[in-house]
Parts: C-alpha cells; structure tokens; sequence
C-alpha cells in the first residue's frame, strides 16, 4: 500500500469560508470579562 503524502494548493485546502467572527466576539467576550471582574471587585468591598 503506497502511503505518501498528499498535497493540494492553498485554495482548495481553504475551499471553506472565513466570516472573520473572532474580530466580533473577541473584544465582546474581553469586555465582557473585564466588566464581570468590577462587578465582583464592587460587590466584594
């Protein structure tokens, strides 16, 4: 049984799309953090 590597080019190997979501979510999910750790450090004190 041969086993060798098989190679495709770049535009078939990203034939998916790319909705670029993480430029959303990320500095949602960041602020998000940032405002549940005062909520806590206000509630805390």
């Amino acid at each position: 049984m041969d086993e060798r590597e098989r190679h495709i080019d770049t535009t078939r190997a990203r034939a998916g799309q790319t909705p670029h979501m993480t430029r959303v979510i990320l500095p949602l999910s960041l602020g998000l953090v940032v405002i549940i750790f005062l909520i806590i450090l206000y509630v805390w004190r």
